[in-house]
């Protein structure tokens, strides 16, 4: 559930950004709250991510066997490529989070949100295992 929340979270952040930027309007305190509860709930995933990663059956058997695992695109998706991608995106929505903060007038605060929080939201999309995905697909939601 959460992990769509970040989803959630970006998105709206990114449009709310774009709006602001193309608008130039000034960047309130709803903006700001947005910003920082965006990167929030990313971590708050990030922490539930590193468990399940750590716990997952499939990234222990792709530790154990890392040189026969490699030439398993799946088993190299979820024991290698998935936690990249994604602790990438978090390295990356936390910096475009603090300079963003960081910027004295509105409009660059907007626009550094709408560069980096985009970048981010590219970088989950590929790491995600979308019905769809090349890497590996897993079902949109599951009945669990």
């Amino acid at each position: 559930m959460v992990r769509w929340l970040v989803l959630v979270f970006l998105v709206y952040s990114i449009y709310r950004a774009f709006v602001g930027y193309t608008r130039n309007k000034s960047f309130s305190k709803t903006d700001n709250a947005f910003r920082h509860w965006t990167a929030t709930v990313a971590h708050i995933q990030l922490m539930i991510g590193i468990i399940l990663y750590t716990q997952s059956p499939v990234v222990k058997y792709f530790l154990a066997n890392t040189k026969t695992a490699l030439q398993n695109l799946d088993l190299t998706f979820y024991g290698l490529i998935h936690i990249f991608l994604m602790l990438t995106a978090i390295v990356v929505l936390t910096i475009g989070s603090a300079l963003a903060k960081r910027k004295p007038t509105d409009k660059e605060k907007f626009r550094t949100m709408l560069v980096w929080f985009s970048i981010v939201l590219i970088i989950i999309f590929i790491a995600i295992p979308w019905s769809f995905s090349p890497l590996s697909s897993r079902p949109n939601f599951r009945t669990f």
